[in-house]
């Protein structure tokens, strides 16, 4: 069983030019809601509480951000649980809208990502383990985080086996190591 440190090291290994971290904060987020709205349709209900494919994948990633540490867990958890009152909030409304904000969202995440990996000179780390698109939005997490000076010991332990964060430029980028 990996470990936090093996999952965001090894997923770092791909976003070590701040440009492309810097894409992250935005195009991650966006692709992770444009996913829970566009889940979030069918809606059944449970009791009061209304079920969907994108709370049962919100529990699943969860339990797996859970497993790995705690306060990364409990950080995790929050954002889905704002994400999915977003996209059941737009479940609801007419299909154009509730296709538009997903499809939307879900386009321009990824256009953002693929500069970023531009920039990186380094293809996304899913195209080598899918495992990845679950760890991205805890890596963009964990990149915030030490941007605030919290959980040094895990960005020392990332870096450790990933290098430190550094501006790719010119021939450096592009021969860089797929």
């Amino acid at each position: 069983m990996k470990t936090l440190i093996d999952h965001l090291a090894q997923y770092a290994a791909y976003h070590r030019d701040p440009r492309n971290i810097h894409t992250h904060f935005v195009g991650v987020p966006m692709i992770m809601f444009a996913v829970v709205i566009l889940l979030s349709r069918p809606t059944w209900q449970m009791g009061d509480l209304p079920m969907s494919p994108a709370l049962l994948a919100a529990l699943a990633s969860c339990f797996f951000y859970f497993r790995l540490d705690f306060r990364y867990g409990v950080t995790m958890a929050a954002l889905l649980s704002a994400m999915l009152v977003g996209g059941q909030w737009l479940a609801v409304q007419t299909a154009a809208l509730w296709l538009a904000s997903g499809i939307g969202l879900f386009v321009v995440g990824w256009v953002i990502q693929f500069v970023g990996h531009y920039y990186e000179g380094r293809k996304p780390a899913f195209v080598d383990d899918l495992v990845g698109l679950i760890v991205g939005p805890l890596f963009v997490v964990a990149e915030l985080g030490f941007l605030l000076g919290l959980r040094k010991e895990v960005q020392k332990a990332i870096e450790e086996r990933s290098g430190p964060v550094r501006l790719r430029t010119g021939p450096q980028a592009a021969a860089h190591p797929q």
